[in-house]
Order: C-alpha cells, then structure tokens, then sequence
C-alpha cells in the first residue's frame, strides 16, 4: 500500500521513522521491515481480494 503525503509512520520498536512523501506499508503481515513492505507478499501469492 503507497502512502503518500507526509504521513509519520512508527516502527515495530516504536521509534518514529523520517518523515518520507511516500513510503509502501506492508498488507500481507509478513514484511521482515514492518511496518514497511519488503515485497514478501510476492513469494506468498498474496492478493489484496
């Protein structure tokens, strides 16, 4: 999922992460990054349907 706009975004440990004007949030739960996408849900078959 693209986020975009500035939008603060927190890390698994609860640390701020930089204010970035777009980051991809993870959806299929599975991302190594959390809460950033690492594209996992490639390898799972995962589908947002």
């Amino acid at each position: 999922m693209w986020v975009s706009g500035g939008i603060p975004v927190t890390r698994r440990d609860g640390k701020p992460m930089e204010t970035r004007n777009r980051v991809t949030l993870c959806r299929c739960g599975a991302s190594a990054m959390k809460p950033l996408c690492d594209g996992t849900r490639k390898e799972l078959g995962f589908t947002d349907s």
